[in-house]
């Protein structure tokens, strides 16, 4: 595996130790091509860097599964979050309130109301907020609070006051991770605790999540899904973890990437 310069070998060498777990000097030196002494010298500076920790003869990932920026989950799936938020968008109606957390693809379902006409939304990410800033004919509300860098959301006790003043029609959620048996998986208690307060706060929830997501649980506090909300994702979604979802209740709509672009005339996108 050619790979040029120390900084792109590094990062790979703790991409691969958070994905595979233990990662040893011999394995690194033949998957390199470099010297152990190389690696050694790696694993050292990255263990300076607080990126990895030192084990005997090798090193392992600090967390098992190690939260993603937005940044860097935004180019993931594209196609797949573009046909979810498509979907999303042509059950919106015209007049009607709505309220987008944050997220890759719930920020991909703001880019498709950027047509919209005569609505209003809420938000507490800034992809929304930057998708529909400069759309006139769409009210944008946001929640404000504490930014979080990692998922540049807004939470915490501000954004809860605010969600106690207003009710909406429908509200969209992302997720980390979403399985029959626990929910929807995030990645601290802030944001689960943000996203039951936003679902009690709407007549209808919708969960958006490409199918990467089903079936994984990567953090460990959850949201429950219960029977009644809707689950969105494409068509490469495990068929094994659908069926235990609907069987629980979850009402479960699967979208190709390839499906076209909803039709439907009364459409609150107005497109």
């Amino acid at each position: 595996m050619p790979v040029n310069g120390a900084r792109a070998r590094r990062d790979r060498i703790v991409h691969l130790a958070t994905t595979t777990g233990l990662t040893s000097v011999e394995e690194l030196s033949r998957t390199f091509g470099v010297t152990a002494s190389t690696i050694r010298r790696d694993l050292a500076q990255l263990t300076a860097d607080g990126r990895l920790a030192r084990t005997y003869g090798g090193a392992m990932a600090l967390v098992a599964h190690p939260e993603a920026s937005l940044r860097q989950r935004t180019g993931e799936a594209f196609e797949a979050k573009r046909a979810i938020a498509r979907w999303a968008a042509s059950t919106i109606r015209t007049g009607e309130t709505v309220l987008l957390d944050a997220g890759s693809t719930v920020g991909a379902l703001a880019h498709e109301l950027r047509t919209a006409e005569g609505l209003t939304v809420a938000t507490t990410g800034l992809t929304a907020l930057q998708e529909l800033a400069d759309v006139e004919t769409v009210r944008v509300e946001c929640l404000g609070g504490t930014l979080r860098p990692l998922s540049q959301s807004f939470l915490g006790p501000l954004a809860e006051a605010a969600l106690e003043r207003m009710t909406f029609d429908r509200v969209f959620l992302g997720a980390d991770g979403v399985t029959a048996e626990h929910g929807i998986c995030e990645a601290d208690l802030s944001q689960t605790r943000l996203k039951e307060l936003m679902a009690r706060r709407a007549d209808a929830v919708y969960v958006l999540a490409h199918s990467a997501k089903i079936g994984r649980r990567p953090f460990h506090t959850w949201v429950r899904l219960p029977p009644g909300w809707t689950l969105v994702t494409d068509d490469g979604a495990d068929p094994h973890e659908i069926r235990a979802l609907r069987a629980q209740g979850v009402e479960v709509t699967v979208v190709g990437a390839g499906d076209p672009r909803p039709s439907t005339p009364d459409r609150g996108a107005g497109r």
